[in-house]
């Protein structure tokens, strides 16, 4: 069997759990060598060991390594892709993945701190910069692709978390910024941006109530599965793509798209029948 991704480097940052941990896996699949970025290297051995004992992922010569990367540490960044490099003489694909907020502190205009928005948005895109500015540097002359993981909040604005939606905003003009500048270089640079997607963390942060809200307004009234978010991100990283640069893909459902009062109306069509 053969992969979309054979003979293909990839690494993806924050990849231990949710969509991290599915497009590594995804990208395994398709014949990738997989560097699973993290900090908890116990838990990444952990979540390496499961994908490389699938099938699939065997049989399309697949692989799925580890190297550290702390987001809350700069420097780790180009460690990560530097050590990368020298084990594989190149890099073909760079996933930025992570992203953080703190809902409990991450409000709005009128009670966010300026210390919770500047570093928040700070952290937010240097996972993203230093990150690709390193990569760009062993991505052969054959083509590379960098992906970004945004998020639907940085294309509709919020009540709440105006920290994290600008940060994503700024990500996905990063991306096409990056897309312009590189690709002279053979190289692509695209964004996939999540709606609201079922891991771990969603489920443990929202109550029943504020998701039933969210999917309200959503035209496929359902979250998004983590490995519909992976087939997006592989799909970019794939030759497939390879005239596709500078676009940020939403894969949401539909969110933001109708008018806002869909969810009013779409209960009143069901209730005539």
């Amino acid at each position: 069997m053969t992969g979309r991704l054979n003979d293909k480097v990839v690494i993806v940052t924050a990849a231990t759990r949710g969509i991290g941990l599915a497009v590594t896996a995804a990208a395994a699949r398709e014949g990738a060598t997989v560097y699973l970025g993290a900090r908890n290297m116990e838990r990444a051995e952990a979540r390496a060991a499961e994908i490389n004992a699938d099938e699939t992922v065997k049989a399309n010569g697949g692989v799925v390594k580890t190297v550290y990367n702390d987001a809350t540490k700069d420097e780790t960044y180009t460690e990560m892709v530097e050590a990368v490099a020298a084990t594989e003489g190149r890099i073909d694909g760079l996933v930025n993945n992570f992203g953080t907020s703190d809902p409990r502190k991450d409000l709005d205009i009128e009670h966010t701190s300026v210390d919770t928005f500047v570093d928040t948005v700070t952290i937010n895109l240097k996972s993203v910069f230093i990150t690709s500015q390193a990569a760009i540097r062993h991505m052969p002359q054959t083509g590379g692709s960098i992906v970004n993981i945004s998020s639907i909040g940085g294309e509709v604005p919020d009540i709440s978390q105006i920290a994290y939606g600008t940060s994503k905003a700024a990500i996905e003009h990063l991306t096409k910024d990056i897309a312009v500048q590189v690709a002279r270089r053979n190289i692509r640079c695209n964004a996939v941006l999540p709606g609201m997607t079922a891991t771990d963390a969603v489920r443990d942060a929202l109550n029943d109530t504020f998701r039933d809200m969210f999917l309200k307004s959503t035209p496929i009234r359902r979250m998004a599965l983590p490995e519909e978010i992976a087939a997006a991100v592989v799909y970019f990283l794939a030759d497939e793509s390879a005239f596709t640069t500078g676009q940020c893909l939403a894969v949401a459902g539909g969110f933001g798209l109708a008018t806002p009062v869909f969810g009013d109306l779409q209960a009143l069509a069901t209730a005539r029948g």
